[in-house]
């Protein structure tokens, strides 16, 4: 059981990084989108995309093997209502988060380069952002959907 519980520590510390560095780099990129300040938001962006490849990009990694681990351990089948559920909601906010990386990037460089050139968001800029919070409140949602679910384990 000392392995159950040390995966699951590692489970939990995991999906308590995946969800605050998702929450607290959305709120950064929302405020300084909201600023229109293009230095902010090519400043801001940059350190979003740092944030996903050194904290949320390894958390993504972590959860479904020590879930999986956790499952085989325990003796739990794949079967069940709230693991096929959670893995749904997983690949779902997998399908948003791709794409929102390669947002991300493209904010990042397209801002610093409005930056350089002394110029305000542009069109480009704004559709970009359109599709970022499109795509983040899904995913926001589902996140929220499989804590629920690892809480209550729903039959």
């Amino acid at each position: 059981m000392t392995d159950y519980f040390t995966l699951k520590l590692i489970h939990i510390l995991s999906a308590t990084v995946l969800f605050g560095t998702g929450l607290g780099t959305a709120f950064a990129m929302w405020r300084a989108d909201a600023s229109g300040d293009i230095r902010a938001i090519a400043v801001v962006s940059r350190n979003v995309v740092l944030a996903d490849w050194l904290f949320t990009t390894p958390a993504v990694i972590v959860q479904p093997l020590t879930g999986f681990w956790m499952l085989h351990l325990l003796g739990i089948p794949m079967s069940l209502t709230w693991v096929w559920l959670s893995l749904l909601l997983y690949v779902a906010i997998g399908l948003c988060w791709i794409p929102v990386v390669f947002i991300q990037l493209r904010v990042a460089r397209l801002s610093a380069e409005l930056a350089a050139a002394g110029q305000a968001p542009d069109l480009a800029y704004r559709r970009l952002m359109r599709a970022w919070y499109a795509l983040g409140w899904p995913a926001f949602l589902a996140t929220i959907g499989i804590f629920g679910l690892m809480v209550f384990k729903p039959a």
